[in-house]
């Protein structure tokens, strides 16, 4: 499936909450990621950020679909992170 995740965490836990994401998704902007996930990683993906979190503090918000080809993407400005540079 695939995810779009976005976070807001505490200055402590960001760094932590960052390396975590970038093992499972491609980095588009500060605290978003977007990629295609199996639902096992999806579960992953969740514990562990739990782990790092202070649920009562921190967020994370996960907008899934079936195929990125239902999404429309638009940027405006500079991509900060473009995802053509496969080799």
């Amino acid at each position: 499936m695939y995810i779009i995740l976005v976070y807001d965490m505490g200055e402590k836990r960001v760094g932590k909450m960052l390396k975590l994401c970038r093992r499972y998704l491609n980095w588009i902007q500060n605290s978003v990621f977007e990629g295609e996930l199996s639902e096992l990683q999806l579960k992953e993906l969740q514990v562990e950020a739990k782990k790092i979190m202070d649920e009562n503090y921190d967020s994370l918000i996960i907008f899934s679909s079936r195929n990125s080809k239902w999404l429309d993407k638009q940027i405006i400005g500079v991509e900060p992170n473009s995802l053509d540079n496969f080799l």
